[in-house]
């Protein structure tokens, strides 16, 4: 059911989500991860405790810090926390390559799916944290009703169709 509130009372439409802060219990072991299989640049690091993370030069997408869980184990199932943090490519190709990028690390697969309105897949990262790597379809193609009501799907994504177009190495 769309939203009802009254204009006022809706967030700019401009808003988005900055950044995602993730507490892990090993730096290095979650920098392998989200810099080395994600693909990330590190922009800073803050005494072995913290590193802040970012594509394109941005100061942070996504920050990693030790202050309250250093050794600590992943929260349990069925409890309360974040579900995933989703990271959007820009296009298909993009997505292809980071499917690669996990592939190759031997990262496992949770699920892949397409939603009608984008194309998403599933992993986590050696925290337990939920992790989505998507790229959205163009507006103009999202699923709607006779009404015009949005209608997401919940499809199987086709992972050799989207690994056909990986950019291939030196071209």
């Amino acid at each position: 059911m769309p939203d009802t509130l009254p204009p006022a009372a809706r967030i700019h439409p401009e808003a988005r989500i900055g950044h995602v802060h993730l507490k892990v219990a090993d730096l290095d072991r979650a920098l392998a991860f989200w810099r080395d299989v994600i693909g990330l640049e590190v922009q800073e690091r803050w005494a072995g405790q913290a590193a802040f993370l970012a594509a394109g030069g941005y100061h942070h997408h996504i920050a990693l810090n030790t202050w309250e869980s250093a050794g600590g184990p992943p929260p349990p199932r069925g409890t309360t926390g974040l579900y995933h943090v989703a990271l959007v490519y820009p296009d298909r190709p993009a997505l292809a390559a980071a499917l690669l990028r996990v592939l190759q690390a031997g990262v496992e697969l949770e699920g892949a799916s397409d939603h009608g309105v984008s194309e998403a897949i599933y992993l986590r990262d050696p925290d337990g944290n939920g992790v989505e790597l998507y790229r959205d379809r163009p507006r103009i193609e999202w699923p709607r009703d006779e009404a015009g009501r949005l209608r997401m799907t919940n499809r199987r994504l086709d992972l050799q169709a989207l690994l056909a177009e990986a950019p291939r190495a030196g071209g």
